[in-house]
């Protein structure tokens, strides 16, 4: 089982842009960080739509969907995502909801769970483990979601979509990670049109 974390980042950095809210959730100027994913086969596919691109970046989204059995995400992520997902949401299997504020587990269509988990991140982790079924466990976002697992220094793989965009300003991914040196070793590049698709495993 491997603990992973599959972002897309523009050119400088930034995995959303500013003023990032409930009814802004990519931030502003982020449009270039999500639109090279909308029209891919695979991820239409995930949304319950037919048709789009089956090409190398299709290719890889499937394969990031195929290999996770269980997602770990940030309240604001939810908050934000929970009325565009509706009643199918794209997941299709046990998501783990960070957050302060308890809610009762919530059952979707398609196999996806939204439990709400207020002991902190181990505790998370070790629930959408349990779930996953021998699958890897995906760390969704937000941003700083991902940085509190980075700080813990228990992801086991990292991919990063670097799309061709500068945004100049918003959430950068490693901001706020701590000093502490760690050793990455990469597993992959793969190069597109759309995005430079970089996989790297942390050496421990």
């Amino acid at each position: 089982m491997t603990v992973t974390a599959d972002m897309a980042v523009s050119l400088d950095g930034y995995v959303a842009g500013t003023g990032v809210s409930i009814d802004n959730p990519g931030g502003d100027g982020a449009e270039p960080l999500f639109e090279w994913i909308h029209n891919l086969a695979s991820w239409r596919e995930r949304q319950g739509m037919t048709g789009g691109e089956d090409n190398r970046d299709s290719e890889l989204m499937r394969e990031w969907f195929d290999a996770t059995g269980a997602v770990v995400m940030g309240r604001m992520m939810y908050d934000t995502g929970e009325e565009f997902w509706g009643d199918n949401p794209p997941f299709r299997t046990p998501v783990f909801v960070l957050t302060h504020r308890p809610r009762p587990t919530l059952v979707k269509e398609g196999g996806t769970t939204f439990t709400f988990v207020t002991y902190g991140v181990h505790s998370a982790l070790d629930q959408a483990k349990a779930a996953a079924r021998g699958k890897n466990v995906d760390i969704a976002g937000g941003a700083s979601t991902v940085q509190q697992y980075l700080r813990e220094g228990i992801i086991d793989e990292l991919q990063l979509h670097v799309v061709p965009a500068l945004l100049g300003d918003g959430l950068r991914l490693f901001e706020g990670v701590g000093t502490g040196q760690r050793s990455v070793e990469q597993v992959r590049v793969v190069e597109t049109p759309l995005a430079t698709h970089l996989k790297y495993r942390f050496v421990r």
